[in-house]
């Protein structure tokens, strides 16, 4: 394996060792997927190839730092333009609320407390929007999988890294708490 990139992204239909990501999405991060696309689609990469072209004019491109840099990151942009367009194509956008409000579905905020009394506000979103920050986690995520169909006061054991953590549900909620 030496010399091989293990970082970049393999479809998960050729490559048996990628986790096929989830399809939803919420109407939030479709929307937000889409402006990213079409960003890097009418402005971002016009732009490079403008860069480009000027940096060939000046002449011998192996010694020309501004043309290899712009190429690269041409490429790069090009790359995740496909990228986004494929995964805009597969997502399923999960627009309505469940028919069963008191359980943990998908898009559900859901408030946690562990053993200690240490409570942890999360929501269960698609894998495009995960933000650690917001504590927005993936519906592929061992934790949300261990929520998914539970109800309020309901237990859920989750194998962490330093070792099983249980949680009671003392919150489910399907609007932004903070909104």
């Amino acid at each position: 394996m030496k010399g091989r990139n293990m970082t970049r992204w393999r479809d998960p239909a050729k490559d048996p060792r990628q986790e096929k990501k989830s399809p939803l999405i919420t109407a939030q991060g479709y929307a937000r997927l889409k402006g990213i696309h079409e960003h890097l689609s009418r402005v971002k990469r016009p732009a490079l190839s403008t860069k480009v072209g000027e940096a060939a004019a000046q002449g011998d491109r192996s010694e020309n730092a501004d043309y290899t840099y712009n190429k690269k990151e041409l490429n790069r942009v090009i790359a995740r333009i496909r990228y986004l367009g494929k995964r805009l194509d597969e997502v399923q956008v999960v627009d309505r609320l469940p028919a069963d409000t008191s359980r943990v579905y998908f898009g559900a905020y859901v408030t946690l407390e562990d053993e200690d009394g240490e409570e942890l506000a999360i929501r269960i979103v698609g894998h495009d929007e995960t933000d650690t920050d917001k504590h927005w986690i993936s519906v592929d995520a061992p934790l949300a999988r261990a929520l998914l169909g539970k109800g309020l006061d309901e237990d859920v054991t989750v194998n962490a890294p330093a070792g099983d953590t249980t949680y009671v549900i003392t919150d489910i909620a399907y609007a932004d708490p903070d909104a």
